[in-house]
């Protein structure tokens, strides 16, 4: 937010008097073929412009097209499934993660455990401490949780104890939340019932668990995120450009590019036939806190290129030109500034699918194709197609609806 914040001022401020400054001198330096490029600035005679006029041509034909291209690619995320990843997310021929998975195969109680913590006044120690023992039993009697004999760690003034069962399960596996579950379900209350003799205790589930519970709640404050997002995108699309059809054609084009996203890193991570390709094994489940980072930065991107591109289709609207060469002649004047920064982000966003950690990879792999489909599918092909099938209700809107966009 304040490296946005910082860059708008800038642009409002600095940008300008540094360019009042340099004057003529800002093209003093040309580099080569510019002026090539110069002279056919402003025209259609583009691969891009005369893209966009086979586009605006059939509409209909391209928006259908272009519209299941990227609905096929994004079913796949209907079955993503979210997990927050240990140590099973590193490369497999990593010494460290060898001779760890060789000693959590020796000693399950150093690898993922559900811990029961009891706080209760040191007088009633003893008293924990058999219920603890009575609680392990039921644990290990419910098959989600293997051991022998109670591992227990109590505090120095005896006032918590910690009961530490081990779940032969890797963090990320689905397993587990239903071994936490049934921990709860059975575990906590017979240990609370053992104690209700005793005042001022409480039992709490952490260790794994509290990687369970953030993973359900990061996957339920995801769609109100969204929620907030998409409707904030409507009104300040509908304020800025005065057409309520415009707004939710944004809304509707944005939500195919970072469904798309998700589809892809589903079907590539949930998956094994890219673990030669791209060099990482499994998990079967996409890093929990991917898809938010991922909605809320997509958006952003995406919104940047569509106003960037709409605002040029909407100087032609007002110099006069029909709705179609409208948008042929906008989509021909941002494709240049549009496909520049999205070579640069696709690159570096690629750079994070080189990295050992499946989780950079998973966010790597899904911004770079993101920002790829968003600056050619969608702004190349079904934004013209959009625009062209609305005409003129893409500029025009009631007549209360203010419009800021000129």
């Amino acid at each position: 937010m304040l490296v946005v914040a910082v860059a708008v001022l800038a642009s409002a401020t600095v940008l300008p008097a540094m360019l009042v400054v340099l004057g003529d001198r800002v093209e003093a330096l040309r580099l080569p073929f510019s002026r090539r490029r110069a002279a056919r600035r402003g025209g259609v005679d583009t691969f891009w412009g005369r893209l966009a006029g086979l586009v605006t041509r059939r509409p209909v034909v391209w928006t259908v097209a272009a519209g299941g291209a990227l609905v096929a690619l994004a079913l796949p995320a209907l079955g993503m499934r979210t997990a927050l990843p240990g140590a099973e997310s590193l490369p497999k021929s990593f010494a460290s993660v060898e001779a760890y998975d060789r000693l959590t195969a020796a000693f399950p109680q150093d690898g993922t455990t559900v811990d029961v913590v009891v706080e209760a006044p040191a007088v009633a120690a003893a008293d924990v401490d058999a219920a603890l023992v009575q609680g392990f039993s039921t644990a290990v009697a419910t098959g989600k949780v293997v051991g022998t004999e109670p591992a227990v760690r109590v505090s120095t003034d005896r006032t918590v104890h910690v009961l530490s069962l081990a779940v032969p399960l890797q963090v990320s596996d689905e397993r587990l939340g239903d071994a936490v579950d049934e921990i709860r379900a059975d575990v906590v209350p017979q240990i609370r019932s053992a104690l209700a003799g005793q005042a001022d205790v409480a039992v709490h589930v952490g260790g794994s668990a509290a990687v369970t519970d953030l993973t359900r709640w990061l996957d339920d404050r995801l769609p109100w995120v969204v929620g907030f997002v998409l409707v904030l995108t409507l009104v300040v699309m509908a304020i800025s450009f005065g057409s309520p059809w415009l707004a939710v054609a944004t809304v509707a084009l944005n939500v195919l590019s970072v469904g798309a996203a998700y589809g892809v890193i589903t079907l590539v991570f949930q998956n094994t036939w890219a673990e030669g390709l791209l060099g990482f094994t499994s998990i079967g489940s996409i890093a929990a806190w991917l898809p938010l980072l991922m909605f809320v930065v997509l958006f952003g991107l995406s919104m940047d290129y569509h106003v960037f591109v709409v605002s040029r289709v909407r100087e032609a609207w007002d110099s006069g030109v029909g709705p179609r060469d409208a948008v042929r002649l906008g989509v021909a004047r941002s494709a240049g500034v549009v496909t520049s920064a999205a070579a640069v982000m696709v690159a570096v966003f690629a750079i994070f699918g080189t990295l050992s950690s499946l989780e950079m990879k998973q966010l790597g792999v899904g911004l770079a194709t993101a920002v790829l489909l968003d600056a050619t599918l969608v702004r190349g092909v079904l934004l013209p197609a959009v625009l062209a099938l609305l005409g003129r209700r893409a500029h025009t809107g009631p007549s209360w609806l203010p419009v800021i966009h000129h």
